[in-house]
């Protein structure tokens, strides 16, 4: 039976998390290590500067008491694993979007990276929130398991595969009926500021952060493309992030 290793960067009461588990809890042998706090926009951070605690709440579920979806799946491996590795990380069902160049924040897409890091077929999976072409509405959670597992299924049985060191980065719309699934790309993102400037009782200032409108550039075939359009996306991302375009330009530039 197939090991399947679940994080996310909600916390370990997730909605999102419970949902996954749901969907997948007859696919294989199930693991979970999740984060003890909230952990959005944590990205791929590893916690080296304070000591980590894991608390097991069930059999094979564990919270870590303070670390981040990258701590969990890295330090599930000595402990949950006897220094083996799972056959699969699961990162979510994440509470928001993370489509285009917001997967570089994401703790959800972290989770996924840290298994692909160890050579572990790893998928990240968000719901949006909010509709593009709806008004908002309550989240049906049921087509985020119906959608997981599909996809979860699909790669332990070969259909779909995942190529070494990528992660899949799955966005289901939120809609009532989803059209379908399709391959896409990281969309380009439009990025504002929303810093709100308080000051506390002692007089001290601050600053918290919001939450900007999800714009983006309108381009075919991007993962926010099929979200508006009710499709799920599902984006493959590889770790090698070097610009190679880029790279042979330079290559050019310092040798002349």
């Amino acid at each position: 039976m197939k090991k399947i290793l679940i994080t996310n960067d909600d916390s370990f009461e997730a909605k999102g998390l419970s949902v996954l588990i749901d969907a997948v809890k007859d696919l294989g042998e199930i693991y979970i290590v999740a984060p003890a706090f909230p952990k959005s926009a944590c990205s791929h951070s590893l916690t080296i500067t304070k000591p980590l605690r894991f608390i097991k709440l069930d059999k094979n579920f564990y919270k870590l008491d303070d670390g981040t979806p990258t701590d969990c799946v890295y330090l599930s491996f000595p402990e949950i694993f006897d220094g083996k590795k799972p056959d699969l990380v699961l990162s979510g069902i994440n509470h928001g979007a993370n489509l285009g160049e917001d997967v570089t924040y994401s703790g959800t897409a972290g989770g996924a990276m840290e298994g692909a890091l160890h050579g572990i077929p790893s998928i990240a999976f968000s719901q949006v929130l909010k509709s593009f072409d709806n008004p908002p509405s309550e989240v049906n959670w049921e087509n985020a398991k119906n959608i997981a597992r599909d996809i979860t299924k699909k790669v332990l049985d070969g259909k779909i595969t995942i190529p070494h060191r990528h992660i899949l980065n799955v966005n289901i719309p939120n809609t009532k009926k989803i059209k379908g699934i399709k391959a896409t790309k990281l969309g380009y993102r439009l990025y504002g500021n929303d810093a709100h400037k308080h000051t506390n009782p002692r007089g001290e200032e601050f600053y918290w952060i919001g939450l900007h409108p999800l714009a983006f550039k309108e381009e075919n075939g991007s993962d926010f493309d099929a979200i508006k359009n009710s499709y799920v996306s599902i984006t493959p991302i590889k770790l090698d992030i070097t610009g190679y375009e880029a790279l042979e330009k330079l290559k050019n530039e310092i040798n002349n």
